[in-house]
């Protein structure tokens, strides 16, 4: 039987396969990406790329911490707003 692969999936396969990280990675780095789009209903202008997930990806396949990776490729790309900035930390912390 063949799986439809749903959004979350295709865009792990992706970030796995853009930077070489392993598959439990990529669908944490993807299910990270959908928590903070879902900001956007609280007042987020703009959500994460992929490519953002990607970077991020790629400094942790580098050897930098994954909360630390995300933040600097995620959180600060995407707001200047502080507060904003605090829930997106936060959301990285619960998901790494």
């Amino acid at each position: 039987m063949i799986r439809a692969e749903g959004p979350r999936e295709v865009e792990a396969r992706i970030i796995e396969h853009e930077s070489g990280v392993g598959s439990a990675t990529a669908e944490d780095l993807a299910k990270l990406g959908e928590k903070v789009r879902n900001l956007r209903t609280h007042g987020l202008e703009e959500g994460v790329s992929t490519r953002l997930l990607v970077y991020a990806g790629q400094l942790i396949q580098g050897g930098v911490e994954p909360i630390t990776a995300c933040e600097a490729t995620i959180c600060k790309p995407i707001t200047d707003d502080l507060e904003m900035q605090r829930s997106i930390v936060e959301i990285i912390a619960t998901q790494f």
